[in-house]
């Protein structure tokens, strides 16, 4: 039952503003489902087909685009498979869903700030047990709001009917999928920046500076590195994402900068300068109150394409408000359904972060879409998504079919070559997608943020400096 992804697939094409023939050159493989709820392994087939047929757009590759529905689900989740060594645990000791005195919430409290600003509205705790007793006093909308103020993250489960009568779920629900728009500054042109689509590599020496965290961003800044972009990804100092690192880095230079540095700062202009593409996840402002407002990112990068996101949207009360995957599943009755679906007595979250992966094939294809653009009138272009808007995307396509679950992965799964990376030699699943004539391959394993130099990998021709030869992914 391929029907729902296509489907999918077809409604991000047309927030892209895809020409819609394109959509005639795809194929959907595999049979089974995830378990849940909602239609999840058709959105995962329908947002990584999306950017596959971006690719061969931009690249003007006329074979067909075929995606594996089960590995694409499978990636949704890990795609690595380290050989005796353990990737860190994902969560924090006391993140999850507790019950309040009127219902549920979920805390994230991965960054230490953001368990310190939970600390300080509920007390130091130092086991679930712990936080679970001091949650139970509070009322959930209290406690959010009180958690919300000290800089935290959490939410309160919502059901569906009450997101959609919210005001923010009534302004999320009106804003775009994708939402596309000109960047303004000079016109410029594919000569100018260097780039331009390239057999069996398209998107070799195309310049991508990642700003982004936690998880959409880094999953299209993935994509786009895979098909040979040169992905730059800048941390601050004191970041890091022990648990998704070797997930989510492969084929980039990951680097950190002090943007509070003026030596620092000097460096980051001079590498936005130099980008195609600058993908990033601040909150709406932010950039602005770092003095890089969008006059001055054109001004520096005339013709740069940028893409966005942010957790719940871009319009509403709630606009720039910190949020997760798993806080926005709360939030917009997800996980309510999902209690519901399977008759348990706490909250059900999908089965994987797929609001968070989705939105990512989907900006590494507003990306590109918008590369398509430059090349055709030497202008930049902006996009904006949203892990809210995503998830409405899901919940309107309704319950999902029943249907038989994947078969278990075997050895045929894997790619065949060892992946050495900063942890030790992995395995990755084949990719989820297939483009004839552009193989999905990565320049480097994964590394360790902040490991190089914050310098582009490639010369102004787009050759490549000093680097190891592509192992393959298929």
């Amino acid at each position: 039952m391929t029907a729902g992804s296509h489907a999918f697939a077809a409604r991000i094409w047309q927030a892209l503003d895809g020409p819609t023939g394109a959509l005639d050159r795809l194929h959907v493989t595999g049979m089974g489902a995830l378990p849940s709820a909602f239609a999840v392994s058709d959105l995962a087939a329908g947002s990584v087909a999306a950017a596959a047929l971006a690719l061969a757009e931009v690249a003007e590759l006329t074979g067909p685009v075929t995606v594996d529905r089960r590995l694409a689900s499978f990636w949704f989740a890990t795609s690595l498979r380290p050989e005796g060594w353990r990737v860190p645990a994902p969560w924090d000791p006391v993140a999850g869903d507790y019950g309040t005195r009127d219902g549920w919430i979920r805390l994230h409290t991965n960054a230490p700030h953001h368990r310190a600003a939970a600390e300080r509205v509920l007390g130091a705790q130092a086991d679930r047990a712990g936080m679970a007793r001091a949650v139970a006093n509070w009322d959930t909308g209290t406690l959010e709001a009180a958690i919300l103020a000290e800089g935290g993250c959490a939410a309160e489960m919502r059901g569906l009917d009450a997101w959609a009568a919210h005001p923010q779920g009534r302004a999320v629900a009106a804003e775009p999928l994708v939402a596309l728009a000109p960047c303004g500054g000079r016109p410029t042109n594919a000569a100018a920046s260097g780039w331009a689509p390239r057999p069996g590599r398209p998107l070799a020496g195309l310049r991508v500076l990642d700003l982004t965290r936690v998880l959409a961003g880094p999953v299209a800044t993935r994509f786009l590195a895979g098909f040979g972009a040169d992905v730059l990804r800048i941390d601050p100092p004191d970041w890091t994402e022990a648990a998704i690192e070797p997930e989510v880095t492969p084929g980039k230079t990951c680097a950190r900068l002090d943007l509070r540095r003026d030596a620092d700062r000097a460096i980051f202009d001079a590498l936005l300068a130099g980008a195609d593409v600058l993908v990033h996840g601040y909150r709406p402002g932010a950039l602005d109150g770092l003095g890089y407002g969008i006059r001055t990112r054109s001004d520096l990068a005339p013709g740069l394409v940028e893409v966005c996101l942010d957790a719940y949207g871009w319009t509403g009360p709630w606009a720039g408000r910190r949020g997760f995957d798993s806080l926005v599943q709360m939030s917009t009755g997800i996980a309510q359904a999902g209690q519901d679906w399977r008759g348990a007595d706490a909250p059900v979250p999908l089965p994987v972060q797929a609001l968070d992966h989705a939105t990512g094939y989907m900006m590494a294809a507003a990306v590109l879409r918008l590369l398509s653009r430059r090349l055709s009138d030497g202008t930049g272009g902006r996009a904006q998504l949203s892990l809210a808007r995503t998830a409405a995307c899901l919940i309107e396509a309704g319950a999902a079919p029943p249907e038989p679950a994947f078969a278990a992965e075997t050895a045929e799964d894997l790619a065949p070559d060892f992946e050495a990376t900063a942890w030790g030699p992995a395995r990755r699943l084949r990719p989820p997608v297939s483009v004839v004539d552009a193989p999905m391959r990565c320049e480097r394993p994964a590394r360790r943020l902040g490991e190089d130099a914050p310098a582009w990998a490639t010369d102004e021709h787009g050759a490549v400096i000093g680097r190891a030869p592509p192992f393959p992914m298929d």
